[in-house]
């Protein structure tokens, strides 16, 4: 397809909109000019599958209308606490995936993923996230790391690559060259790596060049600066061509469509400077602008790319080999099956959900050897579960209802919950405590403890009191260095339901816990602890 400049240009803009049905705003703007795709997120544009199989279809047959290629429609499914979609299979994320250690479960995951969103319309997953959980100050990868070692991160990330492209739905590797070894959060300023030349070649890039093996069609950088892989310059990847022209396209021979992570994050210039800012993007070599504004702010956008190709900025030639590529993953998409719907949050999907939450679940410690749970019928048990939120704005916790004490009076009559505040004050704590006086057996579940010094002042009070905890990490296993002298430990990685499901299971000796600690707890256990410990209480 022979493009203007003007088409080519509209195709490297990744929009979104607010609205369940196409707003009027992005059907006119379908009707004057070229786009290369939307990208649809839970809190604008979902309400149910059947609703975004609608809205995506509706899309698509205005774009038709208007002489245009297939729109590319993306997403963020990663799992775990990034689930852009309602009413899909909670799956557990990536790091439950690495505490399972199975390269063939994250492809199964990928395939899963792929075969919801195509069944919804959705032809691209910015997934998988390819970064190292190497910082435990880190406070936007967590959960959505495979782990901490570079190797296994790296194979896990090729499988769910290769599982989500058998599903016809193009994997967006994540955020080039590596987020995990941060203490910032992109969404707030500019993280920057201090790391040399060697050891991120050596360790952050391992799971993107395994990614770009596995033929992965896309590749998202990340708004982290490099100074060592940048002449010494603390400038975002998104905008530097030493890192997307050089070190992505010329060293590690990708030659898919790059797509900038979210353009609305604070480590990008906004408002008038957010034009300079596209500009220096495309400058640097990324084909695909994901742009979060509307009205008046995308118009300049796109005006000032037009004005910079015309002031030869912009190279024309560039902006139409660009968009060459971007027309060429349209094809790929456009000729994949799309799925029946009943395949969204299917039985099989399900019980792989399930299967993963029982491979990760890792025991960490039983000092108390508690597990498993032996209590007469008139036992009092107590379930305490910080209400989930949103820790940062790639996160989808706030959707979910605790549902831990739900799934354990199968095994056990008298079980009470108590749900705390993500960070609860001293006098609640106080309170709490004094109810628990009298129970028999604490199941105290923690959500990021190390962030939240009230969960952790919660678990030591109850511990000084002698009462008989059992706690258990539901996202991030750095919580035990808040409570070190927990006799009992567990890590789910996750807060959905077939973690916890699993969980109860392993309580009441219905399941072992073969999982292993897919990042290490610095001071008390090194990686891949746990599953000698599995191993030993299967054979008691």
């Amino acid at each position: 397809m022979s493009l203007t400049v003007e088409q080519a240009l509209g195709q490297k803009l990744m929009l979104s909109f607010a609205g369940l049905e196409p707003s009027a705003e992005v059907l006119d703007l379908l009707s004057r000019q070229h786009v290369g795709g939307l990208t649809i997120y839970r809190a604008r544009n979902v309400e149910s599958p059947a609703q975004v199989r609608a809205l995506t279809a509706a899309l698509q047959r205005a774009a038709a209308a208007s002489g245009q290629p297939p729109l590319l429609i993306a997403a963020d499914q990663e799992g775990g606490t990034l689930l852009a979609l309602a009413g899909t299979t909670p799956f557990p994320g990536n790091l439950a995936l690495g505490a399972a250690g199975s390269p063939e479960l994250a492809r199964r995951t990928g395939r899963a993923l792929g075969l919801e969103l195509a069944a919804m319309g959705i032809n691209i997953d910015y997934a998988p996230v390819c970064d190292l959980a190497l910082n435990p100050a880190n406070p936007v990868v967590g959960p959505r790391s495979f782990g901490e070692a570079p190797e296994r991160v790296a194979e896990l990330s090729a499988a769910m690559v290769a599982g989500l492209q058998s599903a016809g739905v193009a994997a967006t590797p994540k955020h080039f060259p590596g987020h995990g070894d941060t203490a910032g959060d992109s969404h707030f300023g500019t993280p920057v790596s201090l790391h040399d030349e060697r050891r991120l070649r050596e360790v952050d890039l391992l799971p993107f060049q395994a990614a770009i093996a596995a033929g992965a069609k896309l590749m998202m950088t990340a708004h982290v600066a490099l100074p060592a892989l940048n002449d010494g310059i603390e400038l975002p990847t998104t905008l530097s061509p030493a890192l997307v022209r050089g070190l992505l396209r010329h060293d590690l021979g990708f030659d898919g469509v790059i797509i900038t992570d979210a353009l609305d994050m604070q480590a990008i210039s906004q408002g008038s400077g957010l034009v300079i800012d596209t500009i220096a993007a495309l400058a640097a070599g990324v084909d695909m602008l994901l742009l979060n504004v509307a009205g008046a702010e995308q118009r300049a956008v796109y005006a000032g790319l037009l004005q910079a190709t015309r002031r030869t900025l912009l190279s024309a030639e560039e902006n139409l080999a660009s968009a060459q590529r971007i027309l060429d993953l349209k094809r790929w998409v456009s000729t994949q099956p799309q799925p029946e719907l009943d395949v969204v949050d299917c039985a099989e999907h399900r019980a792989l959900a399930a299967e993963i939450a029982a491979c990760a679940l890792t025991l960490v410690r039983d000092e108390a050897q508690r597990l498993p749970l032996r209590l007469a019928p008139g036992a009092r048990m107590a379930v305490i579960v910080p209400h989930p939120a949103d820790l940062t704005p790639a996160d989808t916790s706030s959707y979910v209802e605790p549902a831990l004490a739900q799934a354990l009076p199968r095994y056990h009559p008298n079980v009470d919950e108590f749900v705390i505040a993500l960070d609860p004050s001293a006098s609640e704590v106080e309170a709490l405590c004094q109810k628990l006086n009298d129970y028999d057996i604490v199941v105290a579940a923690t959500i990021n403890a190390t962030l939240y010094p009230g969960q952790a002042a919660l678990v030591n009070e109850l511990l000084a009191r002698r009462l008989p905890v059992i706690a258990v990490a539901l996202r991030m296993p750095y919580d035990l260095i808040t409570y070190p002298s927990a006799p009992t430990y567990l890590c789910t990685y996750s807060i959905l339901e077939p973690s916890l499901q699993a969980l109860a299971a392993a309580l009441w000796g219905d399941a072992t816990c073969p999982g292993h600690l897919p990042v290490s707890i610095p001071g008390l256990y090194p990686l891949g602890h746990g599953l000698e410990i599995a191993e030993r209480r299967a054979t008691r």
